[in-house]
């Protein structure tokens, strides 16, 4: 019995994996003049799609525009993103799978 379990979770692990990928930087996302801004604070967004068995989709997402969209949506009166990062991960486990992409900002407002 302990010999079947240990051969079952050997062969399960190989079909469960993460994995992270460092995006892009940028200073902002539109262009803006030192002092034309006040500071609203952090602001994060994602977008995800989700597979069924590693293959099936099911749900569409995981685009940069829609991820970025959401962090610029994550605080009221936004109208760009200083400091902005991005990343990607990936978690794939036995009977699903999901890709994510977030964007990481500092929300500001136009003067």
């Amino acid at each position: 019995m302990l010999r079947k379990t240990l051969i079952t979770l050997a062969l399960s692990s190989t079909l469960i994996a993460c994995q992270h990928t460092s995006g892009g930087i940028a200073a902002s996302t539109i262009p803006l003049e030192p002092g034309s801004y006040r500071i609203l604070g952090a602001a994060k967004g994602g977008d995800c799609q989700y597979d069924l068995l590693g293959i099936i989709p099911i749900s569409g997402g995981n685009e940069t525009h829609s991820a970025l969209d959401d962090a610029l949506s994550d605080i009221p009166d936004t109208t760009a993103l200083i400091q902005v990062t991005s990343d990607t991960y990936s978690q794939y486990w036995i009977l699903w799978s999901n890709t994510c992409t977030q964007v990481y900002g500092t929300a500001v407002t136009a003067n």
